[in-house]
């Protein structure tokens, strides 16, 4: 295998019937993966989703999971190793958003966010990364956030997640990459889902007029450079945080 091939490959994609983690499923089955994945109270979407697949004749397998609940995590790569091949690629892009006013984060409101988006990629790879170690393969991608870098007002939480996870990420390389466990990460800018579309006008409007390339991102511009990282074309990237981001971030 070469290239960017999946050929071979079982996949998990986490948060994976919209948006950015969709267009990660589809480019993956496109690819050659066998491609599972996971949603919360999605399942019309979801449905859809396969459906789609399966009449590319690239079927893939969606099913629930709330990655913040250790049980839910368990189940559902139980499921996945039940249908019979072990887990080759991981990608934790489930994500939730919610912007308030730091005094108006409620202690549950923090608790969420830290619990999707960092418990959620710690839960998600505890299942996979020894299992890949043991193999000598695996490919893990987590997803953080240019605002992990700049910060922004009235995310405080969703920023303090989003760098833990970068942190997660670098520390994690270094015990994966000598047993052939890439660990990398995936910081994009503000793009078209639906996190983005939740915010106001206002702010919207405030964000494009700051990003040099005039414009939000679209989910299919973010999901190569996730097939790049599960490919054998970035076996040379260990602990990196690529950011396509429109020039918001640049580092």
């Amino acid at each position: 295998m070469s290239g960017f091939s999946l050929a071979g490959r079982t996949a998990v994609v986490t948060g994976g019937s919209r948006g950015i983690g969709a267009a990660i499923v589809e480019l993956f089955a496109a690819h050659g993966a066998t491609v599972h994945y996971c949603h919360v109270d999605d399942e019309a979407r979801a449905a859809a989703l396969d459906a789609r697949m399966a009449e590319a004749g690239t079927p893939t397998h969606g099913s629930f999971c709330d990655v913040s609940d250790e049980a839910s995590v368990a189940a559902f790569f139980a499921g996945v190793e039940a249908a019979g091949a072990p887990v080759d690629i991981l990608v934790n892009c489930a994500g939730i958003g919610g912007d308030k006013p730091f005094g108006a984060i409620s202690i549950a409101d923090w608790d969420r966010m830290i619990g999707v988006h960092l418990r959620g990629t710690f839960l998600a790879t505890r299942q996979v990364f020894d299992k890949m170690v043991a193999r000598g393969y695996g490919r893990i991608v987590n997803f953080a956030s240019q605002l992990a870098y700049k910060g922004a007002p009235h995310l405080a939480h969703y920023c303090a997640a989003k760098a833990g996870i970068v942190g997660f990420t670098r520390a994690l390389s270094y015990e994966g990459a000598p047993h052939g466990v890439l660990v990398n990460a995936i910081a994009p800018g503000p793009v078209e889902t639906e996190l983005l579309m939740a915010l106001t006008d206002e702010w919207r409007s405030m964000k494009k007029a700051q990003l040099p390339i005039g414009r939000f991102g679209l989910p299919n511009e973010i999901a190569p450079a996730v097939l790049l990282l599960a490919s054998e074309a970035g076996s040379y990237f260990v602990g990196q945080t690529l950011s396509p981001n429109g020039g918001d971030v640049m580092i």
